[in-house]
Parts: C-alpha cells; structure tokens; sequence
C-alpha cells in the first residue's frame, strides 16, 4: 500500500529541509560531491545507494559528526543553519536521528531511556518517578504502544525497541512547529524486524509524518522504499544518481539508478541432484525446535525460513556447534556425528562452514586488516603456524580479494575501514577459500547494498557448482527464491511446507510463511 500524497489539497508541496551544493571529502577521497536534497513538509524520504555512495556522510554531516567541505548549505524551515552542526546541537535545531542500533540503553527501563535526558542531564536533586512513569504512560499511549513504562529494554521484543526509539527521538523535537521545521532520520530501523514488525514500524513512521515533521528514511531494501515513502534520492559515488517518485518509479528504475546499469535477479534455475546424500540430519532437537530431519545432494542449494520465532534461524548454528543441541545427528560424507556434542572446533575439521547474520560480533576482527581476516581459517595449511610471516598473509590475500571482487583492494587496510558489503565479501571469501563440504548462512545479505547482493549471490552459486550443499536461512524470500533449489518453511519450531521446482518464488514463499500453520508433511 503506497503512502498518501505529501500535502492532499496543495498544488504546491513546501519544502522543509533544503540542502545546497553540500560535499565532503576525506584526504583525496571525494565522500560527497555537490549533493542537492529537498524534502517537504510531512513528507517521507527515501535515500539509498550501495555502501559507500555517500549515505552515511550525509547523515553525520546532519547529526554534526562529520564537518562538511565546500560552500554548501542547509536550510531547515525557512532557517539557515550555520555549518558546521556541533554533535549536540542537532537536537536544537529541530534534527533527530534513530540509528540501527537504536542508541537505547539494554539494562535501564522504559521510562528511563525516554527520558534519559531530562531525567540525568536536567535533574536538579532528586527524580520524582511517579511523574516520569506516568509520562512514559501517556507518550506511549499517544503513539498507541502497549509496553510497560517500568519494563526493561533488554526484555521487550526487538519491534518495541524499534518503535520506542522512534517515539523517544521525536520527544525529544519538541511539540510541532511547522514555522520551525522538524526532521527525523531513521537509519535502516528495519533489518531485524518481521515483516508484520516492520508494518507496525511504518505506521509509527506515517503517524510522526502526519504532524507535520518531514522524515528522511535510508534503507537497503527497495519495497520497503516503495511502499512507506513518498519521494527517493539515490546517491552514487557520492553525487545524486536520481530523485524518483516512489508510486510511479520501478524497481527496476531504483535498481539502474542505485547500480548504474541494469541487474537482472534470476531465479535459479533448479537441479535435479541425483547421487548420495552428501549432508543427511536425524532427529535434530533443541529448546523451541521439533525433531528435524534433512538430506542434501552434494551442490543443492536449500533455503530455511518462516516468521520470526519460527526457529529456522536456530538450523545453522545447531549443525555447526554455536549452539547446543538436546539430540539428533548429523552424517556427512558418510561421517556420523552426533549432534549434542558438536563443537565449532569439530565442524572445522568436518569442513563445515558458517556466514553469521551479525558479521561484526560474530564473523570478523574489525581491527586486523583484510589479509589478517582472510588468513585465519587457513593458518597451518596454506600458511605456517609456526612461524607466521607478513608475505604469507598476503600472498595468500592477493587471489582472493581479486577474485571476491573487494574494495578497496588493498589488504593491508584495516576490515573496519570497508563497507559492510566488502565486510561480508571478505567473510565469504575467508571461509570458501577453505574448500567446504556444508556451507551454513544465516541472512547473508543483511545490510548488503544492491551491487554487492548480486556478487554474494554468484559466490554462493559459484561453490554450490563445486560441490558443496548449501544451508540458507533468511527471511528475505527474494534472495531465497534467487539462489535455492528447495525451501523449507518453519512454524512453531518445524518445518510446515516444502517448496520445489516452480515453487520457489517470492510469492509462493512469503504466502507458505503466512498461511502454513499446520504440519503438512514430515521427512
């Protein structure tokens, strides 16, 4: 359902925020370069482009991280802001900003996180609680959320969190003054949610813009654009590829303007693997996941997913000893092994492969640099341990990053310093570089821009065609349908439908999540 327009009953939409000629640059690297940006009153926008075209400079230039180069200008509600913006004046300026780690703090409450800047920086002597849980109540009921003032952060679900940071960040604007000009960011608030979570979101999302305050929305994730957003920029090596009307643009018009050229999604086309199973699971168990059983041909490439708490997100890291499973087993390649006792250590040796969904905690060192990263799963094989040294680590870094298509391509830069789509190319190269029999993912184009999606998709094509049997787990049903044979779709911790073949498209896929309630085959 596309957003209304902007200003029913107005010819002429009125701007709100006006950017000018704003650039920014870092050395001889040109972030920014002349960026024009207007966005209306009440009006929501989208802004998109891969990892690195220049979204998040322009959003630390707004939020006064950044100190913008250059003769460019900004205008908020008819006022002309003096550049640069302090870190803790955006606020004043009628700016807030709700960033993907939503910026709350897990271990205090409700109450306490809406109000933490009155409640600590504006406190004369002592803080009468009873007043600020009743305004907890009466902000929360006002944006219709049904979450407890006293309950804590780190125990409500993650949409929650979602929505109270957005309520929290438009508190704290103040009440509405048109004359003034307000403008929310919301930095992609949208990856970790369900798709009914993220409904709730953008209801929220409309209920802030109908007031008047004009809201700029990033995201990865082209419908998400399409459905809430009025208007989309797309930047593009830091210039402004194209503003587009979201209910008379294409995805295919987004997708041109984000890549600069045209990127066709195939869906794969489906193998009948013949052969003995390569990967064969027996009774699998854990806390919220029935018994559950799998075979897999050697190249097969076989999609897990279902709503949120389905427990199709649990498969990977039980198979591969993350997690610990209550019982089961797992053959490969005519190896038994029993599943309650699996190790990460041990799935190494089984050549069994992870990509975690949380690559920052979970799937690289931040601080060592590209070639310490790729060098790690292979230190003692095609590198020495005994005595390590700096040109083995990158010789062995130089086919990779040539052949994974990462950028920058210099190794010697620390992981941190690249995109999350290089980020997630550097994961995929350091663990497929090792040959695997089983490869486990786990949404592994999560925070991906569209260019770097459509490399992870080969990649992952690429090593089926070798040989390896491939377990997807996501929530992304076009990803799904682009590179898997089969789909298995998960309710109540057991799988509730098989889509093969001709099945296996976005539709059918997003239509089993929702309608396969009950068990409709076993394995």
């Amino acid at each position: 359902m596309m957003p209304p327009a902007v200003e029913k009953g107005e010819d002429i939409p009125r701007p709100n925020l006006v950017i000018k000629g704003m650039s920014k640059s870092f050395g001889g690297v040109q972030a920014l370069s002349n960026i024009d940006l207007t966005v209306n009153h009440g009006e929501i926008h989208g802004l998109l482009g891969q990892n690195g075209s220049g979204k998040s400079t322009l959003i630390k230039i707004l939020s006064g991280f950044h100190e913008p180069n250059g003769e460019g200008s900004i205008e908020l509600g008819g006022r002309q802001l003096k550049l640069p913006i302090l870190p803790n004046e955006s606020a004043a300026h009628g700016i807030s900003i709700v960033h993907q780690s939503l910026g709350l703090v897990q271990s205090l409450t409700v109450t306490e996180n809406l109000f933490v800047d009155r409640l600590v920086r504006k406190s004369n002597w002592s803080i009468r609680w009873s007043k600020a849980r009743q305004d907890a109540r009466n902000l929360l009921h006002k944006y219709q959320l049904d979450i407890h003032p006293d309950a804590r952060v780190s125990d409500i679900p993650p949409v929650e969190r979602a929505l109270l940071s957005i309520v929290r960040a438009f508190h704290e604007l103040g009440d509405i003054d048109e004359s003034e000009g307000k403008l929310l960011i919301l930095d992609e608030p949208t990856p970790f949610l369900s798709a009914a979570d993220v409904k709730r979101l953008f209801s929220l999302v409309r209920t802030v813009a109908e007031r008047g305050v004009s809201v700029i929305f990033v995201s990865h994730d082209i419908d998400e654009v399409k459905e809430l957003t009025h208007r989309a920029t797309v930047l593009r090596n830091g210039k402004v590829a194209a503003t587009l009307d979201t209910a008379t643009s294409s995805r295919k018009e987004f997708i041109k303007a984000i890549v600069g050229r045209d990127v066709e999604f195939e869906q794969r086309v489906s193998i009948q693997h013949s052969g003995t199973a390569a990967v064969k699971i027996d009774g699998m168990t854990s806390q919220g996941l029935a018994p559950f059983d799998l075979t897999a041909k050697r190249g097969e490439v076989i999609g897990l997913t279902g709503l949120l708490g389905s427990g199709y997100d649990k498969v990977p890291y039980l198979l591969y000893g993350a997690h610990t499973a209550k019982g089961g087993a797992m053959t490969i390649n005519g190896r038994k092994v029993p599943l309650a006792s699996q190790t990460t250590v041990n799935a190494i040796k089984q050549r069994i492969v992870l990509i975690p969904a949380d690559r920052q905690k979970e799937g690289i060192v931040s601080e060592f640099s590209i070639a310490e990263n790729l060098a790690l799963p292979v230190l003692g094989k095609n590198i020495s341990n005994w005595f390590v040294r700096r040109s083995g680590i990158d010789k062995n870094a130089l086919p990779l990053v040539r052949d994974y298509d990462i950028r920058p391509s210099n190794s010697s830069l620390p992981l941190k310093a690249l995109s999350g789509g290089n980020q997630q190319k550097v994961v995929l190269a350091k663990w497929l570089q090792t040959n695997p029999e089983l490869i486990l993912l786990d949404e592994p184009t999560q925070g991906v821009d569209i260019g770097a999606r459509d490399q992870i998709f080969r990649m992952i094509s690429q090593a089926a065609r070798a040989g390896a049997c491939v377990l997807c787990a996501s929530s992304d049903h076009e990803q799904l349908a682009a590179i898997c044979d089969r789909v298995l779709v998960f309710a109540r911790g057991r799988v509730v439908a098989e889509l093969s073949s001709d099945q296996v498209t976005k539709e059918q896929i997003t239509e089993s999540c929702f309608t396969s309630l009950e068990p409709v085959f076993s394995n």
